[in-house]
């Protein structure tokens, strides 16, 4: 019986559990999990993608110059600079905003070092052999300003990426020359810095653009539906367009579970990658602002579509063989309620097959969450090895929970509203179903549900995805949605912090 009960009131439990862990629709769907991220949220993606950007831009090759110059006496100066490299690319302050029309990131001050070589040769009437000379040279770039603005939209269940405006201004530019007679020549190298800041701009400005274009497609790769145990798919199909606040970024996905065929997940190795980065800027991002990086809000329907996919999938069928009184799972401990049990099979062991008949109703109120479950309970006897059904009791059940979280853990504790019980057949005769009713009612409130509240009251740690966790997380039940709010960090982190 415990197993029963425990399954009517933990079921919600499991199930937002299962959104965490891990069916087109239509755009004109509703979306019933959305994801609202705060100034903090958005400001964690920007550190991520800048990151990325100064790990993925470099080492970043410029094209090649070249520039004749006449110098009275000596006469023209041919100069090629080759091999230009930029080698890192270090960013001092970024902020990031989300408008009207997109999302900009905006980068100040920053910094990159450069490489090259340099070759200059000439030639006039007084010496008519040509004189050449080559070495290498350090570059400095400095106060390097970078924008870039994009736009998220809904393309056929995905989010496309879409680059609005790209640039880059370099104020700073100082270059060393090592080599040969350089020092002769800095003069003449410093007339190309125009040139090299031009550079440096349209490839950086280029190769972000490209990085959009990429990061588009690892969106646009991402799978519409996670299995969840070979049994459903949570759908994860984006619905409506991003909706972008002065302080956050709001997404909804369909969100609904349906039934699903064994699946096989394709591999994501970019997806992984991309993760494993996420990984080291989790350990490396200090955040200070006190609010929450993403409100998740979930709709009952969430739940109730999980409930009806398991319903359907067989999975709310129990054999109960084991309560908190086990003595009520013998004929002994019946023989005052229904004396010819005990008649028939006496001191024999019980087990009691229960099974939904309908999908539980669900319903999302103010600070909890009410449970409606009906079922069919075969009281079994087991007698010499064999099964008996000897009666068969119709049960409805009512109860509210009231989820929490703390310490990364969801726990709750749940009560009882309602208990029905009806006679729907027996084989050994009629017997008073009032006194089964309240000895089953009595177990309930002062056995049962008092062991199941203890289990509920130590928590079950919330699930990881890919070695992420949520943090700092908070629930909140009202009128039909859940609402967590949290932080993300990586599992090692959040436990030795």
């Amino acid at each position: 019986m415990a197993g029963s009960v425990s399954f009517f009131f933990f079921f919600f439990f499991s199930s937002s559990l299962l959104i965490f862990s891990s069916t087109h629709v239509e755009s004109n769907e509703e979306g019933y999990i959305s994801l609202d991220i705060s100034n903090k949220g958005l400001d964690f993606v920007k550190e991520f993608l800048v990151e990325m950007a100064e790990s993925s831009l470099v080492p970043l090759d410029l094209p090649k110059i070249e520039k004749s110059k006449h110098i009275p006496i000596i006469g023209t100066v041919s100069m090629v600079l080759s091999n230009i490299t930029i080698n890192n690319i270090h960013v001092i302050s970024s902020t990031v905003k989300a408008g009207d029309t997109g999302i900009v990131i905006s980068v100040s001050g920053a910094y990159a070092n450069m490489t090259m070589n340099w070759e200059y040769s000439y030639s006039n009437w007084l010496i008519p052999i040509p004189i050449a000379d080559n070495g290498k040279a350090s570059i400095q770039v400095e106060d390097m300003d970078v924008g870039i603005s994009f736009n998220l939209t809904n393309h056929q269940g995905s989010l496309m990426l879409s680059p609005l405006d790209c640039g880059c201004s370099v104020k700073d530019i100082f270059i060393k020359l090592d080599g040969g007679a350089s020092w002769l020549y800095q003069g003449l190298i410093d007339a190309f810095e125009d040139r090299i800041s031009s550079s440096v701009e349209n490839a950086i400005s280029k190769k972000l653009r490209e990085g959009i274009v990429k990061l588009d497609s690892l969106l646009q790769s991402l799978p519409k539906e996670i299995p969840i145990r070979n049994i459903a798919a949570l759908n994860v199909t984006f619905v409506g367009d991003p909706q972008f606040r002065d302080s956050s970024l709001i997404l909804s996905i369909n969100g609904l579970i349906s039934s699903k065929d064994a699946y096989a997940a394709p591999p994501y190795h970019h997806l992984e990658h991309l993760l494993a980065s996420l990984e080291h800027l989790l350990a490396t991002v200090s955040v200070k602002d006190p609010t929450s990086m993403v409100t998740i809000s979930l709709h009952e329907k969430v739940l109730v579509s999980a409930s009806s996919v398991y319903y359907d999938a067989n999975k709310m069928h129990w054999i109960v063989d084991k309560v908190p009184e086990q003595s009520l799972l013998n004929t002994a401990g019946w023989r005052f309620i229904i004396p010819q049990l005990y008649r028939q099979y006496p001191n024999d062991d019980m087990n009691l097959n229960v099974s939904i008949f309908s999908p539980p109703y669900l319903k999302i109120k103010e600070h909890q969450i009410d449970l409606t479950a009906h079922a069919d309970v075969v009281i079994n006897v087991l007698n010499s090895g064999e099964v008996t059904p000897v009666a068969c009791f119709s049960m409805a059940v009512s109860g509210s929970a009231s989820p929490w979280i703390s310490n990364n853990n969801l726990g709750g504790s749940i009560g009882l509203d309602e208990f029905s019980l009806s006679l729907k057949w027996s084989k050994i005769g009629n017997f008073h179903v009032n006194l089964v009713r309240v000895l089953m009612s009595t177990a309930l409130r002062t056995v049962i549900l008092p062991y199941i509240n203890l289990k509920l009251s130590k928590g079950y740690p919330l699930p990881t995805f890919h070695g992420y966790m949520l943090q700092n997380a908070e629930i909140l039940c009202s009128d039909s949605w859940i609402k967590i709010c949290s932080d993300v960090a990586p599992v090692k982190q959040s436990s030795t912090s």
